[in-house]
């Protein structure tokens, strides 16, 4: 398969689909007094989980999208694949249409200048077979180029998720250590 290129992504974006950049808290004390939750750690990680949540539900959608898009790009191989022996077909060929499920019929297919292609949407269109395969080819490299692009987007988003965790764990490592530090300094005044 040729190298696919993707399209340029603006200065300030990371990803096609605008998923937004999680923020690494290096210094989590700062960050509790920068936030103005000093006190309420619970506010933070509700937060943060909420970020957690929205970036597993875009991934939810990603790998859904993903699957579509690998499912598409044989079928328009294959429909690609059709018209060139259509183009070849000089005689009348004996072939089997699928009727219904496990039935099939037997016809004799004469020799053909166009193709009907499904558009979605109950629509279905009649081309010469010049033009139905520039569609299947811009449709198969559209396909191409969103399957990179969703890819790239799902390693981003990937990194995003890690970020989150590390937040979340490293804010409610600070909690911890923090109540301990109080209830050390409360027992040593007793």
């Amino acid at each position: 398969m040729e190298e696919i290129e993707l399209p340029k992504l603006e200065t300030d974006q990371k990803s096609y689909a605008g998923i937004p950049e999680a923020v690494f808290v290096d210094d989590v004390e700062q960050y509790m007094k920068e936030s103005g939750t000093e006190d309420n750690v619970e506010k933070v990680l509700k937060n943060f989980d909420e970020q957690h949540s929205k970036y597993r539900f875009m991934e939810y959608n990603m790998v859904s999208r993903r699957r579509r898009l690998r499912q598409q790009i044989p079928d328009l191989t294959k429909n690609l694949e059709m018209i060139k022996n259509l183009r070849e077909q000089t005689d009348d060929q004996e072939t089997q249409f699928l009727l219904s499920e496990q039935v099939f019929v037997k016809t004799i297919m004469p020799p053909t200048k166009t193709v009907c292609l499904w558009l979605g949407a109950n629509v279905m269109l009649e081309y010469p077979l010049d033009e139905a395969e520039d569609l299947l080819r811009q449709n198969k490299q559209s396909a191409e180029v969103n399957l990179r692009c969703l890819e790239h987007d799902q390693e981003f988003l990937r990194d995003q998720i890690t970020t989150t965790e590390v937040n979340m764990a490293r804010v409610h490592n600070y909690d911890v250590k923090k109540r301990q530090a109080l209830k050390a300094s409360g027992e040593d005044k007793a």
